[in-house]
């Protein structure tokens, strides 16, 4: 912890604590609030809410938290991931389920940077130390194709091609029941669900998000569909079949059955980044990397299929 004693400024007289500890520390206002709710403001000796009142001269003591350690992409070896493709501008792994793309303050798990890293990459771009080269992301929780820029050139190339959406995103799903109609888009706006920070929902104020599908093959229970992606949300594939009353099977977060998961020995949701073609950050040639099913996804499709 850090202590800081001052007076208040009489410039600051009247104001809100939070208000007031933003413009003296040079935090922002939702951290000092943060301070301020924990007990670490007392003014001339008593205890201060976030929403009290400064006095000119007063005495302000503040004990601050100590700031977090910097993130790193520790250097260890992946099992199962491989890389598809590499050169010297990019390189495309197979990710795991259970892998970060990067480093992150609450993830302690292994990461695809770190696993890079072991296996002898150097990556050389700008960026944030913990996300450099980063120019898409997966979920922790989905396998499949991945591509990071090793060199600045490729970086500010395909960071470009994201944001403008040349890049083709291809995922394959396996879904609950038989999306009607076979083939078809999902235009439909997500933002953060009203009941949990950490899931999304379709919602009338949220960012424009547009899924592309086809039907490849139904099973007596679930369809496998190929599933083009215009935006790239988080969970935006969950999300909006879940609206379907479709959810990947799988995923009881957003409401799949989990009699049928454990049927088909899955624990996780079956979501697997399928393919990425774009031009190449270095001569423009059309590229294109696909990764194959893992065990646990091919070993559900196989029982489905017996079943049908």
């Amino acid at each position: 912890m850090t202590q800081r004693s001052m007076p208040v400024p009489e410039g600051l007289a009247g104001m809100r604590v939070d208000a007031g500890l933003a413009r003296l520390l040079g935090v922002s206002r939702t951290a000092a609030a943060a301070v301020a709710e924990d007990g670490g403001v007392e003014i001339d000796g008593v205890p201060a809410g976030k929403s009290d009142r400064l006095t000119g001269g007063a005495w302000l003591s503040v004990t601050l938290p100590e700031s977090p350690a910097p993130v790193e992409n520790t250097p260890v070896e992946i099992e199962g991931m491989t890389i598809l493709y590499s050169d010297d501008d990019i390189v495309a792994v197979d990710k795991p389920p259970g892998v970060a793309a990067h480093a992150t303050v609450g993830w302690h798990g292994p990461t695809v940077l770190g696993g890079l890293a072991a296996a002898g990459f150097r990556i050389s771009t700008s960026g944030v130390h913990e996300r450099q080269g980063i120019v898409q992301r997966l979920d922790a929780g989905t396998s499949g194709v991945m591509v990071v820029a090793l060199s600045e050139h490729a970086y500010t190339v395909l960071k470009r091609a994201f944001k403008q959406r040349t890049v083709e995103k291809r995922y394959h799903a396996v879904v609950q029941g038989h999306p009607d109609p076979s083939s078809g888009t999902i235009d439909a706006p997500i933002g953060r669900h009203r009941g949990n920070d950490w899931k999304f929902a379709v919602t009338e104020g949220g960012r424009p998000s547009i899924t592309h599908y086809d039907t490849l093959e139904m099973f007596r229970a679930a369809s496998l569909l190929d599933i083009h992606l215009e935006t790239g949300r988080t969970h935006q594939i969950r999300v909006h079949f879940a609206a379907l009353h479709h959810p990947c099977v799988g995923d009881p977060t957003y409401g799949a059955d989990p009699v049928l998961a454990k049927r088909l020995g899955l624990e996780r949701q079956w979501l697997h980044a399928r393919s990425l073609a774009f031009a190449h950050p270095a001569d423009g040639r059309r590229i294109e990397i696909t990764s194959p099913y893992p065990a646990d996804l091919q070993h559900a499709l196989d029982v489905l299929r017996s079943e049908s």
